[in-house]
């Protein structure tokens, strides 16, 4: 149990123990601001939308059910993560931006972030009002006077904001990564519901499909674990350098390239990317024009379709793992540095030969990550095919995003502990 007596330990380190209480109570404000809706909807009608449709379901589960309730903070940190993704990408396009987020150190970092804050504000309002758009072509929101519109997408993107700088707020004064943990906390919430509807729904029929859910289960955490903390330790040594009286370098390290480089974020652009065409497909069903209500309606059953679905979307998934690593992981800028430290690799030559050798070995592991998250993004849709049982359809997603956050924790609270002079986890 000595686990047990580590935990214990973080509470009776006050410190540690005010941290815990903060966070805790910021994600208790968040689950309060998620069950406050906003009023002039059909609540029937919006739990049957998004119960047929599994894309908008998925992101209703990132969201905590915010969605589906139509509450203040309905978009959950969706803009915010948004913004943040355009301006990752735009640092290819522009060098300034590029050099702010690279190499102006903690206050280009905070330059950076600032953009971020103000991208939010426009992308709130827009996915604010592409919602309640589709929503009402949906008639679900039977009736918003102008007034109310405006109101509604004002307290909308107010919601998104607030979602922010809880995010930041846990970040800066408590443990872990806010945003993070935010998102963990939305998905946590829709386990109660969840195991309640499979407890009602049960059959003995159905006991093999549950034994192969919790299996499966298993074997996911597992590989989730193993992808997240895998990483290839590419060797690194520094010559000897003397300088006046003193000699430095003459050591070897290591440059740890992990299997998983860009984390959740291809998921969660790839998502974006698909919500897309399906959003515009039901907002335009209804439209008075024949050729372009009959393209909306079969632009709908394509994406209903299940394998078309799954196949486009482990692509996408794959395709963006490999371009945000590019984007957030330059060899070449690597292999310079190491050169002007004095730095090479056992066996290479410093400079474009090394750049070439690590892009190389990123090409290999990145192909191994982008595989593994484009099956857990499709793994809902393999699960229900297999069993048959949809409320067993495991959200490998939500699963990726929850182990990689209480493994993101722990390492945190880790380090804590071994700053105060305590053995870690």
């Amino acid at each position: 149990m000595k686990w047990l007596n580590k935990v214990l330990l973080l509470f009776k380190i006050k410190e540690l123990r005010n941290k815990i209480f903060f966070v805790l109570a910021l994600l208790v404000v968040f689950r309060i601001a998620a069950n406050i809706p906003v009023p002039g909807v059909d609540t029937e009608r919006l739990r049957a939308f998004f119960e047929g449709s599994q894309l908008f379901g998925l992101i209703n589960i990132f969201t905590g059910g915010a969605m589906s309730n139509f509450s203040i903070v309905m978009l959950g940190l969706g803009p915010y993560i948004t913004a943040t993704i355009i301006l990752q990408l735009l640092t290819m396009i522009f060098p300034k931006l590029k050099e702010i987020y690279h190499e102006s150190g903690p206050e280009g970092r905070r330059k950076f972030n600032q953009y971020g804050r103000i991208l939010t504000v426009p992308l709130s309002v827009l996915q604010a009002y592409a919602m309640i758009s589709l929503l009402r072509s949906q008639q679900v929101i039977t009736f918003l006077s102008p007034f109310s519109l405006i109101t509604t997408i004002v307290v909308i993107t107010a919601g998104a904001v607030f979602l922010m700088w809880l995010g930041e707020l846990i970040s800066e004064k408590g443990i872990g990564n806010g945003i993070s943990l935010l998102i963990f906390a939305g998905i946590i919430a829709g386990i109660p519901s969840s195991v309640r509807q499979a407890i009602l729904t049960y059959s003995p029929a159905q006991l093999p499909a549950y034994i192969g859910f919790l299996i499966v289960a298993v074997l996911v955490i597992a590989g989730v674990v193993i992808i997240s903390e895998g990483q290839r330790k590419v060797p690194v040594t520094y010559a000897k350098r003397v300088r006046g009286r003193r000699m430095y370098g003459g050591f070897a390290t290591h440059l740890p390239l992990r299997v998983n480089q860009a984390g959740v974020i291809p998921i969660i652009f790839a998502l974006s990317i698909m919500l897309f065409p399906g959003m515009v497909a039901k907002f335009l069903v209804n439209a008075p024009n024949q050729f372009i209500a009959s393209a909306a309606q079969f632009v709908g059953r394509i994406f209903e379709n299940q394998l078309f679905y799954g196949a486009v979307y482990f692509l996408l998934v794959v395709v963006f793992t490999f371009f945000y690593t590019a984007v957030t992981f330059d060899p070449k800028a690597i292999a310079e540095n190491i050169q002007k430290q004095g730095g090479f690799v056992p066996g290479i030559r410093p400079g474009e030969n090394t750049a070439s050798f690590f892009y190389h070995i990123l090409n290999r592991i990145t192909l191994v990550g982008a595989i593994f998250l484009g099956l857990i993004a499709v793994l809902p849709m393999i699960v229900q095919g297999a069993t048959g049982v949809a409320t067993l359809a495991i959200g490998g997603t939500a699963v990726l995003i929850v182990v990689s956050v209480v493994l993101e924790t722990m390492k945190q609270v880790e380090s804590q502990l071994v700053m105060r002079d305590y053995e870690g986890f």
